[in-house]
């Protein structure tokens, strides 16, 4: 394959050239690299006790089947030899920023997906580096040497093969997916692969008889409209190699939110009213800080057995002060009380957001909560 595939396409119009850079375990692999004695060793970073979930895991964990989000004792269970280290977000956040300065360096389009992964729009580097190959394995070999980590990179001319690109090579490597391999590329791969498409709409598409990217080639607009809402035409389009969305250098968030899983589940209204209050604050202080507001607050309650339920309601104007936002929060859980089931974890959260004040959209790499 010729790395310059990417250059034109079949009509000789240019292409866009996007990278996305996703470092490899990123939370475990720093532990690792300031711990000498965890290297080689399966390591989960998060909480070890009976009600812990895993944050992050190594790749020596991962050979056991352990992964984030993944109650600890789970993950116990897999790899008794587990190693659990307690998360150090200050760290990860500001290795996050010296990774982003790098990426600077070559591009001005970022587009932050968190603190271990963004998109990177190369088309014209500041360095005028003429392949996007070449601008990957540049930033990729200087975060390696500034940072000890190392990252994976996705290339390709939209944001759903080069996300894709990204995790073929992983860890430690990097693919390029032309314009001439896109469809066919796809083609063969099974939908729960494609970035977006959950397990719930994974299943919803086999019960329809789509198991792989050609499957859904092979239905009409209106099928995939009719059968899955909305997103149907992206999927339609991304079945065949094409993605639209530009990398968004000023990435809007669009809520904000925090959680908290409890040491015992709690049963009354008067304690999750009382645990509710913590969360509202850490909601509240981002919308002070960055000047966002919101319309819709949104309830989030996962019961003992994982079973997880959400209730919104929206204003028609923003939240206006923190009591605002603890009597709507507040009321959603009370007009579902008393619950059928004991509560694990409650989490408040706001979203169709507005900047009061502000032009300046907040990317979402550095969201404190």
């Amino acid at each position: 394959m010729n790395p310059s595939d990417l250059e034109q396409n079949a009509g000789g119009s240019a292409q866009r050239k996007i990278i996305h850079i996703d470092m490899d375990a990123f939370y475990a692999s720093v532990e690792q690299r300031d711990n000498p004695d965890l290297r080689g060793r399966p390591v989960a970073v998060g909480g070890s006790e009976q009600r812990g979930v895993v944050a992050a895991a190594s790749y020596e964990a991962r050979k056991f089947g352990v992964r984030s989000a993944m109650p600890s004792v789970t993950a116990k269970r897999l790899c008794p030899d587990l190693i659990f280290v307690k998360p150090r977000f200050e760290i990860y956040k500001a290795i996050s920023r010296q990774i982003r300065e790098i990426f600077a360096e070559h591009t001005l389009i970022i587009e932050p997906l968190s603190l271990d992964e963004a998109y990177l729009d190369v088309t014209e580097n500041l360095q005028g580096i003429p392949l996007a190959r070449d601008v990957a394995l540049r930033i990729r070999d200087k975060i390696k040497a500034e940072t000890g980590l190392n990252a994976s990179a996705g290339i390709s001319y939209n944001k759903f093969l080069a996300k894709l690109a990204s995790d073929h090579r992983k860890p430690n490597g990097q693919y390029v997916i032309s314009p001439e391999m896109g469809p066919s590329f796809v083609e063969a791969l099974p939908v729960g692969k494609f970035h977006g498409i959950g397990p719930a709409t994974s299943a919803k598409m086999n019960g329809l008889g789509i198991f792989t990217g050609m499957d859904i080639r092979n239905q009409t607009l209106e099928f995939m409209n009719a059968n899955l809402g909305k997103s149907g035409a992206f999927y339609y389009w991304i079945s065949r190699g094409v993605d639209d969305r530009p990398v968004r250098a000023n990435r809007i968030r669009k809520s904000i939110g925090a959680e908290n899983t409890f040491s015992a589940d709690l049963t009354t209204f008067d304690v999750m009213a009382a645990e509710l209050r913590p969360l509202i604050d850490k909601v509240w202080r981002h919308c002070e800080s960055t000047g966002n507001r919101g319309r819709t607050v949104t309830l989030k309650i996962k019961f003992f057995d994982f079973e997880i339920i959400t209730r919104s309601r929206s204003v028609p104007t923003v939240v206006s002060s923190r009591d605002d936002l603890e009597s709507l929060a507040v009321a959603l859980l009370q007009a579902d009380m008393p619950f059928p089931k004991s509560v694990r974890l409650l989490g408040v959260s706001m979203s169709s957001l507005q900047t009061q004040g502000n032009d300046e959209a907040v990317p979402q790499l550095d969201l404190p909560i």
